[in-house]
């Protein structure tokens, strides 16, 4: 079955190796016949959640005009959300956690259940405990939002771009589209 899948990244960096893994994910699952609409975080005008609670009042997701009302319609369409990013200082960088914060609103909607999501993410340490600063909160979210992982591809030991080549992160989350 063809799915509509949103990928978020949260990597400033485009050359990166979080980008890497980003692209032979969406190659892959464009093969399988899936459309893919992409927002990269880094490069959007996203601030973190205001704690208004005027989430959807308005008629748009957050009452506070930023970036996030583009994502949120095209979570609320789709069937699946990808969320890919490196570790920053042992969590998620700044930006794609204003994005997931947002997330609250579709919690309080209620209009974004069951979905289908994956994570892809790596890091600078070889020790793998240093993905769980993002591999923690994606999981909470995601069983608050009543969402279903398909997947988790968690790539320690890159730091330099181009040093993913070196790991099978590429081909990890290229297989990762065979779960949706």
């Amino acid at each position: 079955m063809k799915k509509n899948i949103v990928v978020i990244t949260g990597s400033p960096r485009k050359n990166g190796n979080s980008f890497a893994m980003t692209q032979a994910f969406i190659e892959a699952a464009q093969k399988r016949g899936h459309s893919i609409t992409r927002f990269d975080a880094a490069f959007m005008n996203v601030d973190g959640c205001h704690a208004c609670n005027a989430c959807y009042k308005t008629g748009k997701a957050c009452f506070y005009q930023d970036g996030y009302n583009e994502i949120a319609p095209a979570i609320i369409d789709a069937d699946a959300v990808v969320l890919t990013m490196p570790v920053y200082w042992y969590t998620m960088p700044g930006k794609i956690k204003n994005v997931i914060d947002k997330f609250y609103s579709l919690y309080v909607a209620g209009n974004a259940e069951n979905k289908e999501c994956a994570l892809i993410a790596c890091c600078e340490e070889e020790d793998p405990s240093t993905l769980d600063g993002v591999r923690i909160p994606y999981e909470k979210s995601i069983s608050l939002l009543k969402w279903k992982s398909a997947g988790e591809i968690l790539i320690p030991g890159v730091l330099e771009p181009g040093d993913i080549q070196k790991t099978d992160g590429r081909e990890q989350a290229a297989r990762l589209a065979e779960c949706f």
